[in-house]
């Protein structure tokens, strides 16, 4: 895998490089062949807080996961364990979607070389199941408004349709108290 590492407010020293390469290689056993496409890596800190994102792009579905903590080494390992959950439950999805098919499904090892902890065991099995359906007209608004709406009804993100561009969008809220915008391309 291309890693790319880049550091926001610390400085990226060769240790902390070679552990997130050595982590990051552990998800190369998933894989039929690795991934040609660079995965991004962001270290940031802030105060005693240590994040780590990584987002790995693949054919047909992007990999990302953020960790937090107050150690950047924890923050490194608590990634890729989120990144492995992911990769088996998109795994178990694509098995079950084309049980004898090609498709997606070659993109996934069927047993990865060295043994999987079977802790997330009952998260593989689960379904992904509906258990409710909402349905509402949209009424055309500015971006402002959707915030304002938004933060009436206590949501993180809320969809309507923009008076501007007569498309859907989503607002939602970010983890840094700011919001943001999803259009449509």
């Amino acid at each position: 895998m291309n890693t790319t590492i880049r550091g926001s407010q610390i400085e990226v020293t060769e240790a902390l490089r070679e552990y997130v390469d050595k982590k990051l290689n552990r998800l190369e056993k998933y894989f039929d062949a690795p991934p040609t496409s660079d995965v991004n890596v962001t270290l940031s800190a802030k105060r005693d807080i240590h994040t780590v994102e990584v987002t790995i792009p693949l054919p047909g579905l992007v990999l990302r996961a953020e960790d937090e903590s107050d150690d950047m080494y924890a923050s490194i390992d608590a990634v890729v364990s989120k990144l492995e959950r992911q990769i088996r439950k998109h795994k178990t999805k694509l098995n079950r979607k084309f049980r004898n098919d090609g498709g997606l499904k070659t993109l996934f090892v069927d047993q990865p070389s060295s043994s999987v902890a079977v802790e997330d065991a009952e998260e593989e099995s689960d379904e992904l199941e509906v258990v409710r359906t909402k349905r509402f007209l949209f009424k055309p608004m500015d971006v402002e408004e959707a915030i304002l709406q938004m933060n009436m009804v206590g949501h993180n993100f809320f969809v309507f349709s923009n008076i501007d561009t007569e498309q859907v969008n989503v607002v939602y809220k970010r983890n840094d108290g700011k919001y943001g915008l999803i259009e449509q391309d």
